[in-house]
């Protein structure tokens, strides 16, 4: 009499880490169901799961502006052409020889000449542009074109800006500045639990901010022409704000080494 055959063999269980939680409720390859039950892993294999520490941090950066233009405009109206164009011709020459003294580069001034008639008279006029990097020297030489010209050479308000390679380092200065305070606050709560801070994971800027002067600014910026030389360079100023999400690993703290 042959015995009767036993059954294939199927599986009730399956021991996974903890951290595998996606395959909870999964069929296996027996046909059956598993029904959730899971084991903690064990120690040897707890501890090769990386330890992390998840940090922010933020900053905010500030520059003045770089860069001031002023623009000086020269003109006369004259019955003969010849008279207007030499009561220009005059002026401009001892503006462009004064600034050269000054020891400004050539490639700082713009110099724009326009010649309409006016009625019965002829009319001319000239428009000198001046860019300067040093703000100190802007205000020597406004002062003395206006001691030394008439009523008939208007100089207008410096106008301060940024050149755009000086806005995009202020970015990067923020975004840097940002992931050093999160790495030092890193660092004090990785020395706080005993711990020793290791590499970073991930590093991500959440938020950037940028905005040009104060916020009470904008309120008076309809006086900003009878503003002064100091007022003008601060509603000029661009800050930026950067804000940084980073992801360290956490190492065991190393024993020291006893010395006999």
């Amino acid at each position: 009499m042959s015995l009767p055959q036993v059954p294939p063999s199927r599986v009730f269980l399956e021991l996974v880490p903890w951290a595998d939680r996606g395959q909870e409720n999964n069929p296996v390859s027996g046909g059956e169901t598993l029904t959730g039950l899971r084991r903690a892993l064990p120690s040897t294999q707890a501890q090769s799961v990386p330890r992390e520490v998840h940090v922010s941090g933020t900053a905010e950066v500030s520059a003045n502006p770089n860069r001031a233009q002023v623009t000086v405009r020269v003109s006369s109206t004259k019955e003969a052409a010849t008279e207007a164009k030499k009561s220009v011709c005059r002026r401009l020459d001892y503006i462009t020889q004064s600034l050269q003294q000054q020891g400004l580069q050539a490639e700082n001034v713009t110099v724009t000449k326009d010649f309409r008639r006016v009625e019965n008279a002829y009319h001319m006029e000239a428009e000198v542009c001046i860019t300067f990097t040093e703000f100190g020297k802007m205000q020597n030489i406004c002062n003395f074109l206006v001691e030394k010209l008439d009523s008939s050479v208007v100089i207008s308000p410096p106008h301060f800006y940024h050149t755009p390679g000086s806005v995009e380092n202020l970015r990067r200065q923020a975004c840097l500045v940002a992931v050093e305070n999160a790495w030092r606050k890193a660092q004090e709560v990785c020395n706080f639990v005993g711990q020793t801070l290791g590499k970073p994971l991930l590093i991500k800027e959440d938020e950037t901010k940028e905005w040009e002067g104060q916020i009470d600014d904008h309120q008076s910026s309809g006086l900003l022409s009878s503003s002064t030389i100091q007022q003008k360079i601060k509603s000029s100023t661009i800050h930026a704000a950067s804000k940084v999400f980073i992801t360290f690993e956490v190492t065991g703290k190393e024993k020291k080494k006893k010395h006999l």
